[in-house]
């Protein structure tokens, strides 16, 4: 089984990480899949006149329910779709992932993640809308939306049936393996790691904190997305206010030295090893290291957002534009000031062995507790909270691609397969299994960013639609007052 997974894993690295400069840049390493992540955002951004940017006034009116109208359907509200979402990305990456892009490509790497997340806003926008579009009220009251629908739904409307349906298996394919392995065993042995350090009992005992986690992300997953959403609803806020008040707090403690981060993030931005951590770092990087920064573009969230209540497919849309510029613009931002002001990025400093065996927690952890003392604790237990919430939201990623491979019926042996790989991954080692679900993660994109670009136009049209239709006043009569 190892061999299988080993020729796998060979095979996909081989694609997505095949040099487009065929080596003529010395030092440098371009691979495929960050252009192809890169050309994807580039194009919706100016198909969709950078929509990025526009209306964020109205998307903040949809969160809070000020366009909910009578001709709503689905299970879940706007805000516990976005909520759900971001707990499989709020997390790792915004742990992680920045002090090793930092780490990589120097300050300059922030400048090009605010990129990425700026990008992927367009990303997610598209492929929110079409997984509103093309979703499928089932028999057993669940919603089937995601990548999965629009490739096979969308491209046969376009006459490519059969090459729709092959994308979408693949699809669906790729998602559960990096369900069970990124979003599962990668997640619990991350948080035991760091939970441990502050109860040593989970140390000689780690089977007992596998048992916990599966226990309660079961609770969780076996009430279905309601439950998932009520419970990231709250998870989510919680987790995020605790991680920025902390940075918060030592930003102002360092106010003065903002404007000089600032400046040394712009001036190393276009150097050549900050474009190499920054785009590739961040990207590439983050991704083999668990960072789901945004996750905008791999058609994942798509499938949270899919059950939402809305008369307008659109509208949903616009409230995933909020989940990049969360979790990457803002939260990662914040955690690259923190670093660059501490200066714990520094190859030649007092945490050069945590940059050389590539801890990104570690390094983000020693960064704020220089100025907070005690924050390392509070990490280790954000840590474990992070984790748990990602679980429940690939869980649920997982499922619905289970779902659509082989029924609703046999969904319980997802969850099963699920719950038992979250206990093993606290007692034998899965970094195979969690190499070759990176792998497979990563793959996604390959299938989903094709899919948008064919289905990109027809986004456009409903967008220009939807527009008229405020521009008129037609959607606040629709409001439910």
């Amino acid at each position: 089984m190892s061999e299988v997974f080993s020729s796998i894993n060979s095979f996909l690295e081989t694609v997505l990480f095949f040099d487009i400069l065929f080596g003529t840049v010395d030092g440098v390493n371009l691979p495929f899949l960050v252009i192809w992540l890169i050309s994807g955002g580039i194009y919706l951004t100016f198909l969709t006149r950078f929509i990025n940017l526009r209306m964020l006034k109205h998307y903040f009116d949809i969160i809070r329910g000020r366009y909910n109208t009578v001709d709503d359907v689905g299970q879940i509200s706007s805000f516990g779709a976005l909520t759900t979402a971001l707990s499989a990305t709020v997390g790792l990456g915004n742990i992680a992932g920045v002090a090793l892009a930092i780490a990589i490509g120097g300050p300059g790497a922030t400048f090009w993640m605010i990129v990425a997340g700026f990008l992927g806003m367009s990303l997610k926008f598209t492929e929110v809308t079409l997984s509103l579009q093309y979703r499928e009220f089932l028999k057993d009251g669940t919603v089937m939306g995601g990548a999965m629908e629009y490739l096979s739904k969308g491209l046969a409307k376009k006459g490519y049936a059969k090459f729709g349906k092959v994308l979408a298996v693949v699809f669906a394919v790729f998602m559960i393996g990096g369900a069970i392995g990124g979003g599962n065993t990668f997640q619990v042995s991350q948080a035991l790691s760091a939970i441990s350090q502050e109860i040593p009992f989970f140390q000689e005992f780690p089977i007992v904190f596998g048992i916990i986690i599966a226990s309660l992300v079961g609770f969780v997953i076996i009430g279905g997305v309601t439950r998932i959403a009520h419970i990231t609803e709250a998870l989510v806020p919680f987790m995020a206010v605790i991680y920025i008040s902390a940075s918060l707090w030592i930003l102002g403690i360092h106010f003065e030295k903002i404007d000089d981060a600032f400046s040394i993030i712009l001036t190393e931005a276009f150097s050549a090893s900050a474009v190499y951590g920054g785009v590739i770092g961040s990207l590439i990087q983050g991704f083999q290291r668990a960072v789901f920064s945004s996750e905008a573009g791999i058609g994942s969230s798509p499938v949270a957002h899919a059950p939402v209540k809305t008369k307008y497919p659109v509208r949903q849309g616009l409230v995933a534009l909020y989940e990049p510029f969360i979790d990457t613009i803002v939260i990662c931002t914040m955690t690259a000031l923190v670093i660059v002001i501490t200066g714990v990025y520094a190859h030649d400093g007092a945490y050069a062995a945590l940059i050389e065996a590539k801890q990104g927690a570690a390094l983000t952890s020693a960064a704020y507790g220089t100025v907070i003392e005690w924050f390392p604790s509070i990490l280790s237990v954000s840590i474990t909270l992070f984790a748990f919430s990602t679980m429940i939201s690939w869980s649920y990623y997982g499922e619905r691609a289970w779902v659509y491979l082989f029924g609703s019926k046999l969904s319980i042996i997802y969850k099963i397969m699920f719950l038992s790989l979250t206990v093993i991954g606290t007692i034998v080692s899965t970094g195979l299994l969690v190499d070759f679900s990176f792998m497979l993660l990563l793959a996604m994109a390959l299938p989903n960013i094709l899919g948008l670009f064919i289905l990109g136009g027809d986004v456009k049209e409903q967008l220009d639609i939807y527009l008229q239709k405020l521009k008129s006043g037609e959607l606040d009569k629709e409001a439910i007052k």
